[in-house]
């Protein structure tokens, strides 16, 4: 069985309303190593958490309760921090014409898949057999 992991602990910004999921990707990423920065029920939250603590990337909800993810996407990706949107609808305009090679991927994503892209994005000069153990090289994932 394959044990994939994230390089440095990396700290994953986790903005989802949705309590499971939320709780899933949370569970995913510390499993993985990784330190969350989150859950975020909101754009708000998700702000305040950026004010104070560094990531090295993030998951995003396209909408939280109180709007949709835009003005978070847009700090993180100004910042240089690789993001993936996770979604059950699509990306809004304003973002994919502002950023159009955005990471979507459609609810529900398989942990082992979202480790592997995180995994990509925060070292991506990382070696094929660097970032999992006990399997081969995984094939990039889109």
């Amino acid at each position: 069985m394959e044990v994939l992991f994230l390089p440095d602990h990396a700290a994953v910004l986790v903005a989802e309303d949705e309590a499971f999921i939320a709780f899933d990707l949370a569970t995913t990423i510390e499993d993985a190593g990784g330190i969350v920065v989150g859950p975020a029920a909101t754009v708000k939250e998700a702000l305040a958490l950026l004010e104070n603590h560094p990531v090295a990337a993030a998951i995003l909800d396209v909408n939280l309760s109180d709007r949709d993810i835009c003005p978070v996407a847009e700090l993180l990706m100004a910042r240089g921090v690789p993001v993936i949107f996770h979604t059950g609808l699509g990306i809004p305009d304003e973002l994919s014409a502002k950023f159009p090679n955005l990471i979507v991927h459609l609810k529900p994503l398989v942990p082992e898949q979202l480790i592997r892209q995180l995994a990509a994005l925060i070292a991506p000069e990382t070696p094929p057999d660097v970032g999992h153990v006990g399997g081969p090289a995984a094939a990039s994932v889109q």
